[in-house]
């Protein structure tokens, strides 16, 4: 027989039922282990190609935070953007670690992962940010299968935490009349109306360049988002395809942005930043607008009007319901919002949707009325 070269694996079945794959890297000795051969042998060529690339190998002595530390570096930083990278980071650093670093990853289970959970919830965490903690050890375990680390995700064998659905109180049209009369008299004045009027993100909004707003046509085009990244303001693209988007504008949005693009030609006498960016909406010193200090001022300006306390992305959430209610259909909707999946829209705003079902039924009732001298006849009896 000829010794077996490097990077060269053996597949068997072990006594235990299970398969097990080896592959030989410089000298050291590497096992994935499967139910069947198919599956080991997806897992050997994955294995192969891993050294071929130089890809981090794992053995049996790797900690689940060593791990952790070296899918961050080579299947994230990479893929994601900035701020995914550092969710993810945190994740990492201040919950899944400190509970379960020093386990060895392919001893891994799902009790650990439970425990963890459990843990979480019971230091006051909420159950939402638990759901995304177990997210990240999701993510990162389907890759360690990729890789043939491990043969099974034990972050999906756990009991996650009930996450109460979130419920949206919709803008009344009253409501909607009100913010922007008390919006109209601050500078901010196209921001906050934008939000009501097309629904975008605030990230979209803030990241809206003057060269994405076509004011003759009536629309805009959603090409970036403005994020702080280590305290620097970024346009980074959108996540999914569908939040790349046109959207038509309102008459009331059309005006209010040219009003500020007015108002912007006086300020940029007076700016100590360049704009570079060519954003739409900018401090007093043209520099990019932070999120949260337009927030608090929008919450300001709600209270000195004795209106209900609302966020900013509540306006996104009238305007969908505004839509919804006055019998756009949620495809429509779904598409305005840049939500990847209709299943998504219609969860979110599904308080709406029962109203709607009467004015199908009254629409159907126009379609297919019911002659006059049937209207006196009792219905049968059952």
């Amino acid at each position: 027989m000829t010794r077996r070269g490097n990077n060269e694996g053996t597949i068997r079945k072990r006594s235990d039922g299970r398969w097990e794959a080896r592959i030989s890297v410089n000298g050291r000795q590497r096992s994935v282990y499967g139910k069947t051969r198919d599956e080991v042998s997806r897992k050997l060529r994955t294995l192969q190609q891993s050294v071929d690339q130089g890809l981090p190998l794992h053995n049996e002595r790797t900690t689940v935070a060593q791990f952790l530390e070296q899918w961050l570096e080579t299947a994230v930083r990479v893929s994601v953007r900035p701020s995914t990278l550092k969710s993810y980071t945190g994740h990492i650093k201040f919950h899944i670690v400190p509970a379960i670093g020093t386990v060895p990853l392919v001893k891994l289970q799902p009790q650990h992962v439970q425990r963890m959970i459990n843990a979480l919830l019971e230091s006051g965490l909420s159950p939402s940010t638990v759901l995304r903690v177990r997210a990240t050890l999701r993510r990162s375990l389907n890759q360690a299968m990729k890789w043939g680390v491990v043969s099974r995700n034990v972050a999906t064998l756990v009991t996650p935490p009930k996450v109460e659905r979130f419920r949206v109180e919709p803008l009344t049209a009253e409501e909607a009349l009100a913010i922007l009369q008390v919006v109209k008299p601050h500078r901010l004045e196209a921001l906050y109306t934008l939000l009501l009027g097309s629904g975008l993100r605030l990230g979209e909004a803030l990241g809206l360049r003057w060269e994405d707003v076509d004011l003759a046509q009536g629309k805009l085009t959603v090409r970036f988002a403005l994020q702080r990244i280590d305290g620097t303001h970024k346009l980074v693209a959108p996540k999914s395809r569908s939040s790349r988007r046109t959207v038509a504008l309102p008459q009331f949005v059309l005006h209010a942005l040219q009003r500020h693009r007015e108002r912007q030609e006086l300020e940029r006498l007076i700016w100590t930043d360049t704009n570079a960016l060519g954003l739409v909406f900018t401090t007093l010193a043209g520099r990019p607008l932070d999120g949260p200090a337009a927030n608090s001022t929008f919450k300001r300006l709600l209270k000195s009007a004795d209106l209900r306390p609302l966020r900013l992305h509540d306006l996104r959430h009238g305007y969908a319901s505004l839509l919804l209610a006055k019998g756009v259909h949620a495809r429509v909707v779904m598409e305005l919002l840049g939500h990847s999946q209709i299943s998504l829209t219609l969860d979110t705003y599904s308080h709406v949707i029962p109203a709607l079902q009467h004015e199908a039924v009254d629409r159907l009732d126009e379609l297919l009325p019911m002659p006059i001298e049937d209207m006196f006849v009792a219905p049968p009896k059952n």
